[in-house]
């Protein structure tokens, strides 16, 4: 029988990093507030601290702000460890912000998937949850279920199906994933652009935010759309018959990392609180509380829980991560890009 993420969960009780004696047992962390961060406390910052007589202070902050944050303490950092949701490590490590992590520094390193720590001789942190994009849709008026990025094309009715705008995150992989089934590349995002152009001419609406998403889907003016999977599961508790599918080509996706910061004179705590931040118990509870995908392979999860998400080595092999670094040096563009497409 399967374990549930709720036993997990209560077997992390017994999970410990050995840590040796440590001076200054305090951390300052950011986290991304609401439900995240309340959630980011049980499962992972009150059981730490607990677990080592640790005091973390949280900041909420949000990855940008950070990463802001981060540039102009670099004399004098206050952070010890951050968080980061778009990328941004990838920024920040090139700068020299952040304190590469060796693979024999984290117990939990061979438990990973390799798309986890692909960035690590680099400085960029491990990932510890994945947010993956794909097709939301209503079962009760689609039918059979969409299968392909293609099927946004095919709609019926093309007025009801919804794509986010580049500002929201989920927008930018849903250009870069059309982009690249259309031929493209991250040195030609003309072919994306030029497929939202057309799904625009077939009627397709565009939201900026997860709210008027919902709305959009309470209201029947939508019944399909690119969005993340997590967010299916928010709209099926608010009691809409909202189902995702990973289509087949792939779903793009946004890698949420753990960081240890230079310049602090408790890197070794650090380091142990990211390691405790990928334990299997810990992403089971990310994956119960909020449908984040976990990036630990020996995650045990239920199956009424996993349908609606992107789990297990074949799904996470399906899963598309544009390089970070080009896509943080070409957003301003890509972005002035969309703004003419739409408004023409």
């Amino acid at each position: 029988m399967k374990k549930s993420a709720r036993t997990l969960l209560l077997a992390s009780a017994l999970v410990a990093v050995a840590l040796p004696a440590i001076a200054q047992q305090r951390l300052v962390i950011n986290s991304f507030g609401g439900v995240y961060e309340e959630n980011h406390r049980r499962l992972v910052i009150e059981p730490f601290e607990q677990m080592h007589n640790v005091t973390i202070e949280v900041v909420t902050l949000y990855s940008a702000d950070t990463l802001a944050q981060l540039r102009a303490q670099k004399d004098n950092p206050q952070f010890d460890v951050v968080h980061f949701s778009g990328g941004q490590e990838v920024v920040a490590a090139a700068e020299g912000l952040l304190v590469p992590i060796q693979p024999s520094e984290l117990t939990n390193y061979d438990q990973l998937y390799p798309i986890a720590v692909e960035g690590i001789e680099k400085g960029h942190g491990p990932v510890y949850s994945i947010s993956v994009a794909g097709l939301l849709y209503d079962e009760t008026r689609i039918d059979p279920a969409p299968t392909s990025w293609n099927d946004l094309f095919t709609a019926e009715d093309g007025d009801l199906v919804t794509i986010p705008d580049i500002t929201n995150t989920y927008g930018l992989l849903t250009l870069l994933m059309l982009n690249k089934i259309r031929g493209g590349d991250l040195d030609d995002i003309q072919p994306g652009l030029d497929a939202v152009a057309e799904l625009l001419d077939n009627g397709a609406q565009i939201v900026t935010s997860s709210p008027e998403l919902q709305t959009a889907f309470a209201q029947g003016s939508t019944n399909f759309a690119a969005y993340a999977a997590d967010y299916a599961h928010t709209l099926r508790a608010a009691g809409m018959p909202v189902a995702f599918v990973q289509p087949e080509e792939g779903s793009p996706a946004f890698f949420i990392t753990a960081n240890v910061v230079a310049g602090r004179p408790n890197t070794e705590l650090a380091k142990a609180f990211v390691d405790f931040s990928l334990r299997a118990e810990a992403q089971a509870g990310w994956a119960e509380a909020m449908r984040y995908s976990p990036s630990n392979k020996e995650v045990v999860l239920d199956d009424d829980m996993t349908a609606g998400m992107v789990y297990g080595q074949e799904a996470i092999d399906r899963v598309v991560r544009f390089d970070p670094e080009k896509v943080n040096a070409e957003r301003a563009a890509w972005t002035d890009a969309w703004n003419r497409t739409i408004a023409r």
